[in-house]
């Protein structure tokens, strides 16, 4: 009932930002997430293990003191019990985020600034960027640290008084499944550390990285976690960080553009679209089946944390770069 009754409870978005997201939730972030650091494996998988192992043992001793039907009813009421324990531990720890304010409310954004002119603007100098930086973005070897301290900076400008700490990239169990639904990465709650898939191309993997970071920072909505990730990659003095800030946005404004409309772009260098090409050939090592399975929980779960809009949540990035403040965008001016 409890887990229910938290479900179901109107929070307050002004609540939840001034007493939980930016108070509670980053009291403790930063020791759970420094913990789970230390430790070089997934604690998801761990936890998941003991669980299984915990359920089975406890279903195997039923079943030789009292037959099939009595473990079968009291498995099941262990199932109930431990989702619900698990939702709570979920809300939380992390989940409560979901019930916050929207960046968009508080910063100085303006939906006028949202037009398709915008969008080709947007591409147009991704696209520049995207040719001038190819060739440092593939020289150097990426580092965390300056895409950190770029992090930082992010998250003060999206007005956060208190920054998280950062989560080292684990590889799980999970990395499989990654592999066959395209899901780049993920953020587990409880524990607070970073998942990623081990697929991922190094150009990609700074972008995936900040956005993961934005959810340990408490923006659990897809579309403010690209974007800070995105604040955060172009402002980073690391050549790769800032490649892949600007493949992202690349891909986000010319999704959002009519075919018609994406000829007239200034002309990606042979580099960069090889580098599209090679994103392309490792998402087509997907699945279907499995790619169509994923993206239709992960939307059941997003709608079920009032995302209305689900996984077409990720897009609404491109929004939030176009209609904030251009003071808060420098990088969007014109070389």
């Amino acid at each position: 009932m409890l887990a229910i009754g938290t479900a179901l409870a109107p929070w307050s978005p002004a609540w939840v930002e001034r007493v939980y997201s930016t108070s509670i939730y980053l009291s403790f972030q930063p020791y759970v997430t420094a913990a789970s650091n230390l430790v070089p494996i997934a604690l998801l998988d761990v936890a998941v293990a003991v669980i299984l192992a915990g359920l089975a043992s406890l279903f195997v001793r039923d079943w030789r003191r009292s037959g099939p039907i009595h473990a079968a009813a009291s498995s099941a009421v262990r199932l109930t019990v431990t989702a619900a324990v698990i939702y709570l531990l979920f809300v939380a720890s992390w989940g409560l985020n979901y019930r916050r304010m929207p960046v968009e409310a508080k910063l100085p954004f303006d939906r006028s600034r949202v037009t398709q002119a915008a969008a080709v603007r947007l591409a147009s100098i991704a696209a520049q960027r995207l040719n001038a930086g190819y060739v440092a973005a593939h020289r150097e070897t990426f580092r965390p640290d300056a895409l950190e301290y770029a992090f930082v900076e992010a998250q003060q400008l999206v007005g956060s008084r208190f920054t998280a700490t950062t989560g080292r990239p684990k590889r799980s169990l999970a990395g499989l499944y990654f592999r066959y639904s395209a899901v780049d990465g993920m953020t587990v709650p409880v524990f607070l550390e970073i998942i990623l898939n081990p697929d991922l191309l190094p150009i990609e993997q700074p972008s995936v990285l900040a956005h993961e970071w934005a959810h340990l920072a408490g923006y659990s909505d897809e579309s403010e976690a690209n974007f800070i990730g995105w604040l955060a990659g172009v402002r980073s003095s690391d050549a790769v960080a800032q490649y892949s800030a600007w493949l992202d946005a690349y891909g986000l404004a010319t999704n959002a553009l009519p075919r018609r409309m994406r000829a007239a772009l200034p002309p990606l260098d042979d580099g960069p679209r090889r580098d599209l090409q090679a994103i392309a050939v490792r998402y087509g090592r997907s699945s279907p089946t499995v790619r169509r399975a994923a993206r239709g929980m992960y939307d059941s779960y997003l709608k079920a944390n009032r995302i209305e809009e689900g996984i077409q949540n990720y897009a609404a990035a491109l929004q939030l770069i176009l209609g904030v403040d251009p003071a808060l965008t420098p990088q969007l001016r014109e070389q």
